[in-house]
């Protein structure tokens, strides 16, 4: 048996209920590092607190951290404070339900065709990321 891995990167924002994502070969820094810029890009006039979990990657001293962003930890093992964990769900039920694929190219292609079909729909990206919690965010506090 040989095991094939892609990985998805993605942000929700409940402001404007925007989706930004990525497929990449690797979950590691330099992926990280990678998608950052490009959030960080396609939002230059935003400041962006960008909520992530303790992976490995999402806190590497090498993580390049773009100047318009902050990164938010979530605290240890309490993955459902996290959107985008409600994203990841979503697609797995909607897109990948009982489903076998042929190769990863397969895969990767199915995940394109699912993350492009969400990233108009902004009423279920504001349904995944606007929870009170994080609308009540105080970001100007010191």
């Amino acid at each position: 048996m040989v095991r094939e891995y892609l990985y998805a990167y993605a942000a929700l924002s409940p402001w404007d209920d925007c989706l930004d994502s990525l497929i990449l070969p690797n979950a590691d820094t330099e992926g990280m590092n990678i998608f950052l810029a490009e959030v960080a890009r396609r939002h230059p006039d935003d400041f962006i607190v960008l909520v992530l979990d303790g992976a490995g990657w999402h806190r590497a001293r090498a993580l390049k951290v773009p100047a318009n962003m902050t990164l938010l930890p979530l605290p240890p093992y309490s993955p459902q404070l996290n959107p985008v964990e409600h994203l990841w769900a979503e697609l797995r039920e909607k897109s990948f339900h009982n489903q076998v694929f042929a190769s990863l190219d397969a895969v990767e292609e199915r995940l394109c065709q699912a993350l492009a079909a969400f990233e108009p729909d902004r009423a279920r990206i504001h349904k995944l990321a606007a929870w009170p919690w994080i609308n009540n965010l105080n970001l100007n506090a010191n």
